[in-house]
């Protein structure tokens, strides 16, 4: 069977950026913030950091804190079938039961850690929403306090460290396929 890595992290930690090095080799991929965005857009709500908080936190009082992996779980063993597949932004210790569950040791979880200055200051700087610092704490808090966020960084399988460039990422994500491959 193909692996699927979920790509984990905190806001501003390089979570798309890991993802899309994945997706540049052709991997496939699931976007867990995709489900609230389609649905802000689906109602003709401005996307927007609070906006999609309530999204996230509605769709989780509705199915649990497991919501995201239940609403997408087809959609990523569908594309398990043909390629391996990144899931970027699996959020909660529920999400990640699920499909460990689902998956078992074809779940292969990756943290990305970042200093928390250098995550404020890249999310302040980012052209799509950006973040102004006490953004960033209420986002942090809320994702730690309400979306079982800790669970799935405190149990990756492999740690990339990103306060450097992009280079210096690039490099990480190198050595963690190299890992990878040497699991396969």
């Amino acid at each position: 069977m193909n692996k699927a890595v979920a790509v984990v992290g905190m806001c501003g930690s390089g979570k798309s950026v890991l993802c899309k090095y994945f997706t540049n080799l052709g991997w496939e991929s699931v976007y867990f913030g995709g489900v609230a965005v389609s649905q802000l857009v689906k109602d003709g709500i401005p996307v927007n950091e609070t906006n999609e908080r309530k999204v996230r936190e509605q769709l989780r009082r509705d199915l649990g804190m497991g919501a995201f992996a239940i609403v997408l779980k087809e959609e990523i063993l569908q594309k398990l079938q043909n390629n391996n597949v990144v899931l970027d932004g699996l959020y909660s210790w529920s999400e990640y039961v699920i499909l460990k569950e689902l998956l078992g040791d074809n779940l292969i979880i990756l943290a990305v850690v970042t200093n928390g200055e250098i995550r404020k200051q890249r999310l302040g700087e980012r052209p799509v929403r950006p973040l102004s610092p006490d953004m960033v704490d209420s986002r942090d808090i809320a994702e730690i306090e309400h979306s079982e966020k800790g669970g799935p960084i405190a149990k990756a399988d492999y740690y990339v460290l990103n306060n450097g460039t992009e280079r210096e990422l690039h490099e990480q994500f190198e050595r963690f396929m190299q890992w990878f491959e040497s699991r396969r």
